[in-house]
């Protein structure tokens, strides 16, 4: 809330945005609350609330924002008293006071950085970049003594460890003594800034560099992971010295004056585009075979990304990963609601040595059909549409098949041409065939009764 009639910064948080507040929380995390929404948003908040039904417990956490003082004691107070929230909800206010205290609490982190052999140092544009090598264990005292004080300007929190794959990687080659001496070459480094580092010039190797106002503004993931890997309990269970490893570390000083440049600076290193598993499989056998094949049909195969817009006779990998795992391998909610792991986990069910680019398209065109149909749902369709396109695409391929009078093997660009026609001709009457057969297993799933939004999401995230 800005008080934009009152700028003094006293005027009371508004109690009837408290009970607004009170109200949204209430509802958003309240599995069986009405919402009133369109139907767009409905379907999201249902998806999340059918989490909360299946025994995910939310953390709340409300921030009451104002230019102003506090919600008004103990009216505003009570409104918050009287819901007796449990301790996972909590309110606060949070106004140009509280930002100031943050702005002004963070002392400057002041350490000496023991770098191993040979290091690089040079003066660019009125600052000073070192670079050298480090001791994963010396990153890892360093972040035991300053903690998080080194990550004030890194653009994102610690990502933990467990379902996090790049950091799982990290530990992993940590604990193999085969890959550990290897670790340099696998990992990016780390981007430290400072306001001032001084070293012995004189010395030729193994530089004890000190520094002020040492910040990370790239690489806290992995330093965070190297941290979690030495500590106390994980250290008894996997022997490691620490020294065996060491990772590329960047140091620029920078001027303390130079607030925009140390603010691009994190920018641009931070910035740059990400290479993710799509990118890795790319360069795979399989991946250019299938883009040759299907050029042969008249699709492009976009197996590396691209910033041209795609038209409908191009196909990017991400979407025939997930129209093959859905219509042709029956997982459906996998490829839904596991979309991380279609290059990584499900890669060799997906992408097998006898795909063929026919079988490709073809799923591709499927569920293209379905996709958009739940995106733009037709006039009267029933709600199921909104969670169940990978589904319908499913059960679209059977009808294909069987019309076809076809087994998956013998779909090829032998029989493409036919195969393609009958999805142009039926495709919108396979959509309404399946969406009705997956009615008739919603009212035998559930003995007939109105199915909720909710359950619906569910349902189709379960399989």
């Amino acid at each position: 809330k800005y008080h934009h009639t009152n700028l003094d910064g006293v005027k009371g948080f508004p109690e009837d945005a408290v009970i607004k507040a009170v109200q949204a929380v209430r509802t958003l995390f309240d599995p069986s609350a009405s919402v009133d929404a369109n139907p767009r948003l409905l379907a999201r908040i249902e998806e999340v609330r059918s989490l909360i039904g299946d025994g995910n417990i939310p953390r709340v956490r409300f921030l009451l924002c104002s230019n102003g003082q506090s919600w008004k004691r103990p009216e505003a107070q009570a409104i918050i008293d009287r819901e007796q929230f449990p301790d996972r909800v909590r309110f606060e206010h949070v106004n140009h006071d509280q930002l100031i205290h943050i702005l002004q609490s963070t002392e400057p982190v002041r350490d000496t950085l023991s770098f191993v052999g040979k290091a690089i140092v040079e003066d660019l544009n009125y600052a000073r970049v070192f670079v050298g090598k480090i001791p994963v264990a010396e990153l890892a005292r360093l972040m035991e003594k300053h903690g998080d004080r080194l990550l004030e300007r890194n653009i994102r929190r610690y990502l933990g460890l467990h379902g996090n794959r790049v950091n799982e990687a990290i530990q992993k080659t940590l604990r193999d003594p085969d890959m550990r001496s290897n670790f340099y070459f696998y990992n990016n480094g780390v981007t430290l800034i400072c306001e001032r580092f001084d070293y012995n010039a004189l010395q030729s190797e193994n530089h004890k560099v000190r520094v002020e106002s040492l910040q990370i503004i790239n690489g806290g993931q992995t330093s965070k992971t190297i941290q979690a890997t030495l500590a106390g309990a994980q250290r008894a269970l996997f022997p490691l010295q620490g020294e065996d490893a060491h990772v590329l570390v960047r140091l620029y000083q920078v001027p303390r004056d130079a607030g925009p440049s140390v603010q691009t600076i994190t920018y641009a290193i931070n910035s740059q585009n990400p290479v993710d598993l799509k990118d890795l499989r790319s360069g795979d056998e399989r991946q250019k075979k299938l883009e040759m094949s299907m050029k042969d049909l008249g699709f492009d195969y976009r197996r590396q990304r691209t910033e041209s817009t795609l038209t409908a006779k191009d196909i990017s990998v991400g979407t025939a990963a997930e129209a093959v795992l859905s219509v042709w391998r029956e997982r459906p909610q996998r490829a839904k609601f596991r979309e991380g792991e279609l290059f990584a986990k499900s890669y060799e069910d997906i992408f097998t040595s006898e795909l063929t680019a026919a079988q490709v398209v073809i799923a591709v065109m499927l569920f293209r059909i379905a996709e958009n149909k739940r995106k733009r749902p037709p006039a009267n369709a029933p709600e199921l549409v909104r969670y169940a396109s990978n589904f319908i695409a499913l059960l679209m391929g059977r009808y294909l098949l069987s019309d076809l009078q076809l087994t998956l093997d013998k779909l090829d660009h032998r029989t493409f041409a036919d195969a393609r026609k009958h999805v142009e001709d039926n495709g919108d009457g396979y959509f309404d065939r399946a969406v009705q057969e997956l009615k008739d297993a919603l009212d035998k799933l559930y003995g007939g009764q109105p199915v909720s939004p909710q359950r619906l999401a569910a349902t189709f995230r379960r399989g």
